[in-house]
């Protein structure tokens, strides 16, 4: 049986404005830093064996916080970036659906199932962990791992999780489980 605790990343001024981060960079600002603090602070008791993170600031800040109160080191993996939106990294979400129709069809945005791809390659590798895993990630992220492993009933997609949030999924006898989803989603 293996833990894994999806968690993303605390607030940006980037998500505090809509924008979409993507590729951009941006650190956290001062609720980010608490809710980082505060997801840090509810889950040091948990007995993690690895604390997996995007190399994005947002993600890393968030994962050093967590680090400091588990003791374990935070190691970075390319296959947690957020979704790649191109030239649109920065933009309005509001505005490609209004030219574009939606996100998915605007020009150059990475496909969802490439993000899906390389995220699940990367649960699949910790699937047998010694013990739970930690992973801090981006909303688009974690979606699409839970939109794969631990689906709704009628293709409903699971909602955007909080920033600073988490969500735990179990893998026990061949199987992912929903254990806790920060959402109102109902797996």
């Amino acid at each position: 049986m293996t833990d894994i605790y999806l968690c993303r990343h605390g607030r940006t001024p980037l998500n505090a404005t809509g924008a979409l981060r993507g590729r951009l960079d941006p650190d956290l600002d001062m609720i980010g830093m608490s809710e980082a603090r505060g997801l840090a602070q509810h889950l040091k008791d948990i007995p993690f064996s690895m604390l997996l993170s995007s190399p994005l600031l947002r993600a890393v800040k968030t994962a050093i916080d967590l680090s400091d109160e588990t003791g374990l080191p935070v190691k970075t993996d390319e296959r947690l970036l957020d979704r790649d939106y191109g030239q649109f990294n920065g933009a309005q979400e509001s505005g490609l659906i209004e030219k574009y129709g939606s996100v998915d069809a605007t020009p150059g945005v990475e496909s969802l199932e490439t993000v899906t791809e390389r995220a699940c390659s990367l649960i699949d590798g910790v699937a047998d962990a010694p013990g739970p895993v930690a992973i801090v990630t981006h909303c688009v992220v974690i979606r699409m791992i839970l939109d794969t492993l631990v689906p709704l009933e009628g293709g409903r997609r699971h909602t955007n999780p909080r920033t600073g949030s988490w969500s735990l999924i179990r893998f026990a006898d061949g199987f992912w489980s929903p254990i806790h989803l920060d959402s109102k989603d109902q797996a």
